[in-house]
């Protein structure tokens, strides 16, 4: 396994307690307002799979997916999806997915947010390096939009 391609790794310090970086998180619908996906009326339950539409412009005909692995309050969020699954027509229900993990935190200015999405080895080789790259950009765009939201609310 190359650590370098297998993992994406973000950090950012969120200027906000811990509680109200977890309720960004963990409560679905605010996941849903910074992250780009329509989760109304839904919650993240561990062993539970969790849809919505993207709500992100161009994107819109695509339907966010996860299996939520874990839930522990204040401190870790994790699910499992399928890396830049975006062409409608393909089934990806037969690829393995990657896990995305956040912890949470507390910093002298803050909470410290961290994600980690590892397993872009075993996605088909096909799609592995475009799905890397796509997710790579993407997690540095969500961490400024969980910042913007996080301040905002």
């Amino acid at each position: 396994m190359n650590t370098s391609t297998d993992r994406i790794e973000r950090q950012i310090l969120l200027k906000a307690p811990r509680a109200r970086v977890w309720r960004a998180l963990a409560d679905a619908e605010s996941f849903g307002d910074w992250f780009g996906v329509a989760l109304k009326g839904k919650r993240f339950i561990a062993g539970e799979y969790t849809q919505g539409n993207i709500t992100y412009p161009g994107y819109e005909h695509l339907v966010f997916e996860a299996l939520v692995e874990s839930v522990k309050p204040e401190h870790y969020l994790a699910f499992r999806w399928h890396p830049y699954a975006i062409d409608p027509d393909a089934d990806y229900s037969k690829e393995p997915t990657t896990l995305v993990e956040f912890t949470l935190e507390e910093a002298s200015d803050g909470t410290l947010l961290r994600v980690v999405e590892s397993g872009f080895d075993r996605i088909p080789v096909e799609r592995r390096s475009e799905a890397y790259r796509m997710n790579s950009g993407g997690w540095t765009e969500q961490m400024e939009n969980i910042e913007k939201y996080v301040a905002a609310h």
